[in-house]
């Protein structure tokens, strides 16, 4: 019996959750004893060449969008590079789950920041739902006490910079490939990472190193590939909220590969940010649907 549209669509964000996180998982484990943009530089022209070989596949490669849209690339781009640094930066010092809770706060921040930015409607109760999961991402990082240090503030600077690369995205053309998006952004982060690179140096790539890059490599790209069939398939609004398993799949591995479980307030910060996203995200299909009636 066929799946129908909205359980492909559930299949492909479960899938590509899994995928970001083992990418996650890989690229810890790799940067424990490999420079940091060393790891990101290998792993970005490892990306970089995948993802041409997909744009040929899907109707040939196209790379230069246009004037207009090529600005919006450059703006994303540049909040690529800014999320990533962040990103590897806490991941570094931080255990995999308690990072992936505060990146659980994305869909409120981006819901918010379309509401201030591009005048997006959004009533009383997403705005209450939002400062809840807020209060749930403040007892995550735990402000005040021993817990709370430099790298939380990593965390929740990655979030900005992604809040401004989803929603530069909005504003591209329709006709723009995704696949001319995703390269963009392997390349500039790759050559941050060889920029970089420059002054962290260089060190021979042991077997167990180059295994872990590769496989941080093809998880990236089944995690591209899958969200863009998500997109095409089922309603967004149904859908969407399965993008929280990312949190479950960071939990177990941190667990089966690092040994590290998040504490009782992370557990709870974590539940919280979960609840209101997946109630925030509720809403917003209820106004669509809404709106379309009208």
């Amino acid at each position: 019996m066929p799946l129908s549209d909205n359980m492909r669509g559930i299949a492909y964000i479960n899938v590509a959750m899994l995928a970001f996180t083992l990418n996650d998982t890989c690229m810890k484990a790799v940067t424990q004893t490999l420079p940091l943009f060393q790891t990101i530089t290998l792993r970005g022209i490892l990306t970089t060449l995948a993802l041409l070989v997909v744009a040929a596949l899907s109707g040939g490669v196209r790379l230069w969008p246009g004037a207009r849209d090529g600005r919006i690339i450059a703006l994303r781009s540049v909040a690529e590079i800014g999320a990533t640094i962040f990103f590897f930066a806490a991941l570094l010092h931080m255990e995999l789950a308690n990072l992936s809770a505060i990146m659980q706060s994305l869909p409120l921040a981006v819901t918010l920041a379309a509401a201030l930015f591009f005048g997006d409607p959004i009533g009383w109760r997403r705005l209450l739902a939002i400062a809840i999961g807020f209060l749930g991402v403040l007892l995550i990082i735990k402000p005040g006490t021993g817990a709370f240090n430099i790298w939380s503030i990593m965390g929740l600077c990655s979030v900005a910079c992604v809040v401004v690369r989803d929603l530069s995205t909005r504003s591209l053309s329709a006709g723009v490939p995704s696949t001319m998006v995703a390269i963009w952004a392997s390349v500039t982060v790759t050559l941050m990472g060889a920029v970089g690179s420059i002054w962290s140096g260089w060190q021979t790539v042991s077997m167990t190193e180059a295994l872990l890059i590769a496989g941080a490599t093809i998880n990236l790209v089944i995690g591209y590939l899958t969200v863009v069939m998500m997109m095409r398939a089922g309603d967004i609004g149904i859908v969407a909220p399965f993008r929280y398993m990312a949190l479950l799949w960071a939990i177990i591995l941190g667990w089966v590969i690092f040994g590290t479980l998040p504490d009782a307030l992370t557990i709870l910060g974590g539940a919280i940010v979960v609840a209101t996203g997946v109630f925030t995200l509720w809403r917003e299909r209820q106004a669509r649907l809404a709106r379309a009636a009208t």
